[in-house]
């Protein structure tokens, strides 16, 4: 035991001076660094200096990140996180003509950001909901201003704000209980759009207020009763025009009603009679013509129509009308000084519009790879300076999720947007050669002479391959031993010696599943929708599991049922929501049948299930209220019946905010650790154990429960007072420890009666007993029952448990384990630093129980168990943040997984961003480091067999004279 602890313990020191090294950044890890799925009301291109004639593209996604990206080559200039977690759609963004300056608005915060740098300029918050943000173009003074609209408690309240400094220039209410919709200005006025009456029964009523002072000038009523049956059905207000518009629409999609705001009539336009959408596109500068274009998607295609606004007579007359294409398509509105442009996109063609007249301004084909469905864009349309023609760039969000900027036709660069918003994720591996597969699998089942000749037939066969493999050998050497370009990337997908090259299959709440290559820089190997859903809904997942034979099912909250094979992401069986009974959690079993995940209905009842399916486990279940059960399944018949073998009742007031379980794979390569004086503290292993955290808001308090899943026993009990349960909780179990961290109140030992606050990570380890070379309760025994308690002393055996706490320097979240192959090498406890936007490795030293407290480790400790002096602070050293450099925003999930070689482990944070890399806890040892010079090493090699060869006939020779010599 001493000598096998020994080296280990060596290596897991060495991990506290390991660093991602400057060669290994994009070798070793990738980085899908994201915004989200643009919105189309919160895209547009903004020059972000006024002398500058480049433009950066700009963004409020749907899961809350406000940025802008390089349209030369879609490189993120900045970003910023609105919203304090992932949204599901809304917010607001809007640009000042000529100011330095973008503002958003989300919730009850409206922000201000520097257009260049994203830095933040001013913040204010309000009460309330902010339900819409205009940009005042007109002042009284030379800079613009903000207008935010709020809804606080049916109170509509408008507010405009410094756009500069941020402070409140004037504030109106209107303390009517209507519904605030949205604001608009003109040169003169400032307009405020709300529903009156009741619902399914309103009608629209717009305040007029003097820009100045914000005081009413005058109240309009649009419309009839009737007319709007509820927000969505008002489409459309424009702003910052000579005169804007309100659009609204019935329920069914017939006609189309427009107003000019300022007047009290409303035009009909009457729609396609199969319109299953209507899109208004406008302008948004007061130097524009007022001239607007109406969108019309059918079922077949789409279609538009450019309408006029005369401001004299405020008569709104059609002008020309674009004619019905297949598809979808997308159109833009883009303004160069009083002139209005139209880029219409469709799956093959770009044109350009004046809104003048129909004439094409100018067209491109477009036909990218794969084909692109257009779901909706915003273009920039310019005038070549030599004013024979027009070039455009378009920002098209597509049916895939992905963005893409179109130049001229010819596609720029596409973003993977839709990986944002990830809810699950599993590792696959790549799947080994179907044929070969096949072909063992038949030399198996046949006898051994015949199995025997079709191997050495087949052997035969493979020899035409040998000249390729012949010829390619003299470049693979000199490639490994000089180095050079990186090979090129195989158009399919295969496994690699050290098990990097693993498939990472993500789902996202839009129900669009993605597979990607981590041993090819996180490559989107394939992608598909498989499960849509509709805007303001998300895909709950209660269950992903990879099957050894390449395929991936996932279980959704209403019953959804997905199976994908995941190397080439091909369904292979699909039910939508409604198919099956709805599912609160799943367990993954083993079963006469294999592994499958087994679907708990409500209260955790599992139903009827086959008898060749029948659990072979305990499971665990949540049942109603804040309970967890224990299950067991009886096959009779055919079929396979629950029974309840344990409960665990939560005391009232307490919440289950976490439960932690160990990973599938979790070998462990000692049983004991060896102690400074060379005796053994046996760890206590129990794979059949989770961790239930539950919190108590009344009195800010958490109890955190090791329980034995076999027998429902409760093994270790923890209570932790002046716990936040609004912050972030989360659990990890690995071998004999766990870890926990939240926000919490932490006594100081120092004798001085003191407590502070802070984000606590607290680490507890198990042992059979406090008492070294002790095996406890069981001693030697071969075999071990939770549900027998032994005999001396009676009752079941309980651990021996270390546990210290640590205070972290700032928030941490997210907690997940390194793993290796056969669990050799040290652990290392993987979070989430959101203030950071890292991802640190904490080595197991660090945050090891048994360190010494009041006192320096004994050399016999440093040694043997690599311990130093316990301090209750820690300060994340920046050699182990795995994501280095990089910042990772919004990571909701850490999967680890092994690879063949022992020292490393794989690991993927998925969320917003989607970040992967290689780790070593205990260091390289098994492999060799892309700083190795192997040129040296061949040169030293055939060096010392040069001199070997050299002196090797001289010193037979002495040999042969020394044998001839007389004896003296």
């Amino acid at each position: 035991m001493r000598f096998s602890l020994q080296p280990l313990l060596l290596l897991g020191l060495s991990s506290l001076g390991a660093a991602v090294f400057q060669d290994e950044v994009g070798s070793i890890d990738f980085h899908h660094a994201l915004v989200g799925v643009p919105q189309v009301e919160t895209t547009f291109f903004h020059r972000p200096r006024k002398a500058d004639k480049a433009s950066l593209l700009y963004t409020l996604s749907d899961v809350g990140v406000v940025g802008a990206v390089n349209p030369s080559n879609g490189a993120i200039v900045w970003r910023q996180q609105v919203a304090d977690d992932l949204t599901n759609g809304g917010g607001f963004l809007r640009a000042a003509e000529g100011e330095h300056w973008v503002a958003s608005a989300y919730g009850s915060r409206v922000q201000a950001w520097d257009a260049l740098t994203g830095r933040s300029l001013w913040q204010a918050e309000f009460k309330g909901e902010v339900k819409d943000l205009e940009i005042l173009e007109l002042t009284e003074k030379s800079s613009k201003d903000v207008l935010v609209l709020y809804d606080e408690d049916g109170t509509t309240v408008l507010r405009r704000i410094h756009g500069t400094l941020g402070h409140v220039v004037w504030e109106f209410r209107e303390t009517a209980k209507n519904t605030p919709l949205q604001v608009s200005t003109d040169i003169a006025k400032v307009y405020v759009i709300s529903l009156h009456g009741s619902p399914a029964s309103y009608s629209l009523k717009v305040t007029a207020l003097d820009i100045a002072a914000g005081t009413r000038l005058d109240d309009l009523s649009i419309g009839t009763k009737g007319d709007v049956h509820g927000p969505k059905d008002v489409m459309f207000v424009g702003g910052n025009s000579a005169a804007p518009i309100l659009a609204w629409t019935d329920s069914t999609l017939t006609k189309l009603k427009v107003n000019v705001l300022g007047t009290k009539a409303a035009q009909e336009l009457k729609l396609p009679a199969d319109a299953v959408s209507v899109d208004i596109h406008a302008p948004h500068l007061t130097q524009s013509f007022p001239h607007f274009l109406v969108h019309t998607r059918t079922k077949t295609g789409n279609k538009a129509e450019v309408y006029h606004t005369n401001l004299k007579t405020n008569q709104i007359s059609q002008a020309y009308e674009l004619p019905l294409l297949s598809g979808p398509g997308a159109i833009s509105t883009s303004s160069d000084g009083a002139n209005v442009y139209f880029t219409r996109v469709t799956d093959d063609e770009i044109i350009i519009l004046s809104s003048d007249s129909h004439g094409v301004l100018a067209r491109w084909p477009f036909k990218p790879a794969g084909g692109v469905e257009p779901v909706h864009a915003v273009a920039e349309a310019i005038r070549k300076p030599t004013g024979d023609g027009f070039a455009v760039r378009a920002a098209i969000v597509t049916n895939a999720d992905d963005w893409i900027l179109v130049r001229n036709g010819e596609v720029d660069w596409k973003r993977p947007e839709g990986l944002t918003a990830a809810v699950a994720a599993v590792w696959a591996d790549i799947p080994a050669s179907e044929n070969l597969a096949k072909v063992l699998e038949q030399e198996a089942h046949t006898n051994p002479v015949a199995a025997y000749i079709h191997r050495v037939n087949r052997h035969i066969n493979d020899l035409q391959y040998l000249p390729d493999y012949l010829a390619s050998i003299p470049e693979n050497f000199m490639s490994s031993l000089f180095g050079g370009a990186a090979p090129a990337k195989k158009e399919d997908l295969q496994r690699d010696t050290f098990g990097f090259n693993k498939l990472i299959v993500l789902v996202t709440r839009r129900g669009r599943m993605y597979g990607l290559s981590t041993g090819n820089d996180g490559e989107v190997v394939w992608s598909k929708s498989v499960l849509p859903q509709a805007p303001g809904e998300t895909l709950d997942v209660k269950g992903i599991y990879a099957k050894d034979e390449g395929v991936v099912t996932v279980r959704g909250a209403k019953g959804e049922y997905v199976a994908i094979k995941s190397e080439s992401g091909e369904i292979v069986e699909v039910m939508p929501p409604g198919s099956l009974s709805p599912v609160s959690s799943t367990v993954l079993v083993d079963s006469p049948s294999g592994k499958w995940l087994l679907p708990l209905g409500a209260n955790g009842e599992a139903g009827d299930i086959p008898a060749g399916w029948t659990p072979e486990q305990t499971v665990v279940v949540r049942g109603e209220g804040e309970t967890i059960r224990g299950l067991k399944f009886i096959s009779e018949g055919d079929k396979a019946v629950e029974q309840e073998i344990w409960q665990l009742q939560l005391l009232p007031g307490q919440k289950i905010v976490e439960i932690a379980k160990p990973a599938a794979h979790d070998p462990i390569a000692s049983i004991g650790r060896v102690l400074g004086d060379r005796t053994v503290n046996y760890k206590y292993l129990n794979a059949n154990t989770i961790v239930v955290a539950a919190a108590n808001e009344a009195d800010s308090s958490l109890l955190v429960q090791l329980v034995d899943t076999v027998s429902g026993q409760i093994l270790v009990s923890q209570s932790y007072t002046g716990v936040d349960s609004t912050k972030a909780i989360s659990c990890a179990v690995a071998e004999n420890w766990y870890a926990c961290s939240f926000f919490g109140q932490y006594s100081l030992s120092d004798g001085s009666n003191r407590a502070i606050k802070g984000y606590q990570v607290v680490v507890s380890d198990l042992y059979e007993s406090e008492s070294p070379d002790d095996r406890g309760p069981l001693g030697d025994a071969a075999n071990f029952s939770s549900l027998h308690p032994v005999d001396t002393p009676t009752g079941a055996p309980l651990p021996w448990v270390v546990q210290q706490a640590y205070v972290i320097s700032q928030p941490i979240s997210t907690l997940s384990v390194t793993q290796t192959r056969q669990g050799i090498a040290n652990r290392q406890l993987l979070a989430y630093l959101p203030e950071a936007y890292s991802i640190a490795g904490v080595p197991r030293q660090i945050l090891d129980p048994k360190r010494p407290v009041g006192r320096d480790s004994t050399a016999a400790e440093k040694e043997a168990e690599g311990l130093i002096k316990y301090t209750p602070s820690i300060e994340i050293d920046p050699r182990t943040i795995v994501s280095h450099q990089r910042s990772i925003v919004g990571v909701k999930g850490i999967v680890a997984a092994p690879a063949i070689v022992e020292s490393t482990s794989l690991v993927v944070a998925y969320g917003i961003d989607v970040f992967g890399t290689r780790v070593a806890p205990s260091g390289v040892f098994d492999i060799l480091g892309n700083g190795f010079n192997k040129l040296t090493l061949v040169l030293t090699v055939v060096a010392l067999f040069g001199g070997v060869m050299f002196l090797s006939p001289m010193v037979r020779r002495k040999q042969i004279n020394r044998r001839w010599e007389a004896p003296t």
